[in-house]
């Protein structure tokens, strides 16, 4: 499950389009709704920490993990990282990052809430894997805690991504995004070349011209239906509260590209909350 290698270099770069301030405002309602005002939050597959640094802006005491020692690197630097017009950025300093495999993690308790953000569950290509998963957010989720996760939808990958290709060029890195998907195995496999400038002394870069270093990797997400994950979520031992069009406040549609998932977890007689 190797990703975001040399990618991590240049992800921010990309993803400066996703709306990440309207994204974590949006969970932050939903948390309120549910009567999450504070606590713990565990953000899966958390990245370069963006929706974590966040959530912790808001007030919670958060956990990021992630699969990517590179991604990881990158939050452990933008972590401190602190606006002064945020009451709460100070929070941040207390973020704990731990380099682990979601589809295995470990925490040392239980936490209010479980967010996983960016389609970084479409990653566990087996239902096995992703049983596993839920069923691990449900042991560490305290009495009546909420997890919260998107998912890219099988319209996107069908729709959208299958069979395409997407290319950036950018002042000083660009890249090259090759999809194929298999609607048999349900399966999207795509092809990220990546070519980013290589830091050199101006002296040799006059003499050379601009020189790009170049990374490929291969990643493979896979396209679940609705009735699946609601059916994974309730054989983990939760309560499955609804979806809706990720961060709008409406079902989703049979074009709606990415949903958002909310669970609780169901008491369990026996079950010790730490």
């Amino acid at each position: 499950m190797e990703a975001y290698t040399g990618f991590a270099q240049v992800y921010d770069k990309f993803m400066d389009n996703v709306p990440y301030d309207e994204w974590a405002q949006d969970i932050r309602k939903i948390l309120l709704k549910y009567g999450v005002s504070e606590g713990i939050l565990l953000d899966l597959g958390c990245g370069t920490g963006n929706i974590t640094r966040r959530l912790a802006d808001c007030g919670y005491d958060m956990i990021g993990i992630d699969i990517s020692e590179e991604m990881l690197q990158i939050a452990m630097e933008k972590k401190y990282e602190e606006d002064e017009d945020i009451p709460q950025a100070s929070k941040r300093e207390d973020i704990l990052y731990l380099n682990q495999d979601m589809r295995d993690f470990e925490l040392y308790g239980t936490v209010s809430a479980v967010v996983c953000t960016c389609d970084s569950l479409n990653y566990i290509t087996k239902e096995e894997e992703l049983l596993h998963i839920f069923s691990l957010v449900n042991n560490y989720l305290e009495a009546g805690g909420i997890f919260l996760f998107d998912m890219n939808t099988e319209y996107k990958y069908k729709e959208i991504l299958g069979d395409s290709v997407i290319a950036e060029n950018r002042e000083d890195c660009s890249f090259i995004w090759e999809n194929y998907f298999d609607e048999k195995e349900s399966i999207n496999e795509y092809q990220v070349t990546i070519f980013v400038e290589a830091e050199e002394e101006e002296e040799e870069r006059h003499n050379q011209g601009r020189l790009y270093e170049k990374f490929s990797e291969t990643h493979y997400q896979k396209a679940y239906s609705i009735d699946t994950v609601k059916a994974l979520l309730e054989k983990a031992g939760m309560e499955f509260i609804g979806i809706y069009e990720a961060f709008l406040d409406e079902p989703p549609a049979e074009t709606t590209q990415r949903v958002c998932f909310l669970a609780r977890e169901k008491f369990q007689p026996g079950k010790v909350y730490q």
